[in-house]
């Protein structure tokens, strides 16, 4: 099995930790910084605002299961890509919505799917995602991992996660993995 990495910011990553492992051919995805200036960030420093990295999720996927280009597709459909350092009420550059690329195909692909959903004039402004390589991610502290999954009764979980989570197996029915569909 080949396995490849995407590395993908919209928002908080508790909400989009949950979504991406309920996709088949996604295995593993771990909420993490990156895109920043200062080196092993905590989440009080993030949240700060002064270390310039993102909350965002790396993805490990079997691009045999589901392509780059669809997991982007997911991304952009589940979080507003147009909203600058923004998602609902969370506020602050560490919510801005980032493709951050391993490879110049990546990069190519982010760029094509960014430019697909514009024509289809899926949102109503102007898509404002960053697209920039990866230097370096940090996963986040422990208790970040798994967020959702251990706190689903938590009121952010029920008021901001769980519609993520409805819309997907709404408008991605066909490529959740059994469990999730169920």
């Amino acid at each position: 099995m080949t396995t490849e990495i995407a590395t993908l910011g919209g928002g908080c990553f508790w909400c989009l930790e949950p979504v991406f492992l309920a996709l088949r051919g996604v295995h593993r995805s771990v909420s993490g910084y990156a895109g920043g200036t200062v080196p092993n960030p905590t989440y009080e420093q993030v949240c700060g605002m002064r270390t310039g990295h993102a909350e965002v999720v790396q993805i490990t996927f079997d691009p045999a299961e589901i392509s780059y280009a669809d997991l982007l597709r997911v991304f952009f459909t589940l979080h507003d890509p147009t909203t600058p350092n923004r998602q609902g009420a969370d506020a602050g550059p560490q919510y801005r919505s980032i493709i951050l690329t391993h490879s110049d195909a990546q990069a190519e692909t982010a760029r094509t799917v960014l430019a697909e959903i514009d024509a289809a004039h899926v949102w109503d402004n102007p898509i404002v995602t960053e697209i920039v390589p990866l230097t370096i991610f940090y996963p986040a502290e422990e208790y970040h991992q798994d967020y959702y999954a251990r706190n689903p009764g938590n009121g952010y979980c029920r008021a901001v996660i769980n519609p993520k989570v409805a819309k997907l197996r709404k408008l991605f029915s066909d490529r959740l993995k059994q469990q999730a569909a169920a």
